[in-house]
């Protein structure tokens, strides 16, 4: 009974992902969430939480997410550079490798950047890391942040809307400026930002 509670539960924030991700907002109706989802109207009622919630669980789905192919794409990787670097790169290319996850990202807009969970929060990390290795000269990590993450989205947008902006070129440059901006001389953080991308171990499954 727990686990098709669960399988159930999770059907529904699969729905509302992808149409929040289709929609761009979340004016539809719960009857669209559990046509969306292929469950009975009344599996949705029988739960205790509301669609608000639901939907609310929805983008704490994808941030999850997000944050496991962060892990996976640095996993083993000491220089915080690098690891700020490859996770500029790997969340610029979201557009082409991870569509709905891109679109909900960027429709939830600059809201990601002050949640305590996901992405966010470790690239604040991150930068704070760089910092205190030398590798960074950022006074203000938080506004280190929200350039970066502003940055991010404004691409991904950008990548939904041409699909010609997700050439290599264009994922890569932003961490190379970045990088830059944040103190690392000019022609290593064009290095760093242009390396080959490294082969991402499995990304971990949620465990159920």
């Amino acid at each position: 009974m727990q686990r098709r509670k669960a399988r159930t539960r999770q059907a529904l924030v699969d729905a509302g992902r992808a149409l929040l991700a289709r929609k761009g907002d979340t004016g539809f109706s719960v009857q669209e969430i559990t046509d969306e989802a292929d469950v009975g109207l009344g599996s949705f009622y029988n739960r205790s939480e509301d669609k608000q919630a639901l939907m609310a669980a929805a983008v704490e789905d994808v941030l999850a997410e997000h944050g496991r192919l962060l892990d996976a794409w640095t996993r083993g990787i000491d220089d915080p550079a690098e690891v700020f670097s490859l996770a500029v790169r790997t969340t610029a290319r979201l557009g082409g490798t991870h569509p709905e996850l891109a679109r909900v990202l960027v429709r939830n807009g600059m809201a990601h950047l002050s949640t305590d969970r996901g992405p966010a929060p470790r690239a604040l990390t991150d930068i704070r890391r760089g910092v205190e290795a030398g590798r960074f000269t950022v006074v203000d990590p938080e506004l280190a942040l929200a350039i970066t993450g502003g940055s991010l989205i404004a691409l991904i947008h950008l990548q939904l809307e041409d699909a010609e902006r997700l050439d290599e070129s264009a994922c890569d440059e932003p961490a190379a400026h970045l990088l830059a901006m944040f103190g690392m001389d000019r022609s290593e953080a064009g290095a760093l930002a242009r390396a080959p991308l490294p082969d991402p171990p499995p990304v971990p499954a949620v465990a159920s």
